[in-house]
């Protein structure tokens, strides 16, 4: 079974009350469950991780690189001005698809600007906590 990481920013671990109207409903525990099932729908053994720390970030994307992980982004606030997390994920050897739960283009004008699309293999934006599943899916496919 292919190993994939599932790897979120800042705040996503508040999912469930941070929000509700942009974020959804489904709490972290059940962001993990629906990755993780999917993953196994998939053939895939899905790690999700999250934090809230730019250099702990790094490091995981670091270690994918490494070991030629695939991986899930979702970058959060980091998507619109970490140079750090770009060039991290600038160095990963296997697909990386960037996923965010809302549509960062209908939002505030400085979401609008991903630093970390022009090194991602492709972005899901939009579709609620779906947008794991199409991103894992996605993964499957390549």
């Amino acid at each position: 079974m292919s190993v994939v990481w599932v790897l979120n920013g800042p705040n996503l671990g508040r999912l469930g009350s941070r929000e509700p109207d942009v974020y959804g409903s489904v709490d972290y525990a059940g962001l993990v469950t629906v990755c993780q099932e999917t993953g196994k729908e998939l053939g895939f053994d899905v790690e999700v991780r999250q934090t809230d720390d730019e250099a702990e970030l790094v490091g995981w994307l670091h270690a994918a690189a490494d070991d030629a992980i695939p991986v899930v982004l979702n970058p959060a606030a980091f998507t619109h001005y970490s140079y750090a997390v770009r060039d991290a994920c600038a160095q990963l050897r296997a697909p990386l698809i960037e996923v965010h739960i809302s549509n960062p283009a209908t939002r505030e004008s400085f979401r609008h600007n991903s630093v970390i699309a022009g090194v991602a293999t492709g972005t899901i934006a939009g579709f609620g906590i779906n947008s794991y599943r199409l991103a894992l899916a996605a993964l499957a496919r390549l």
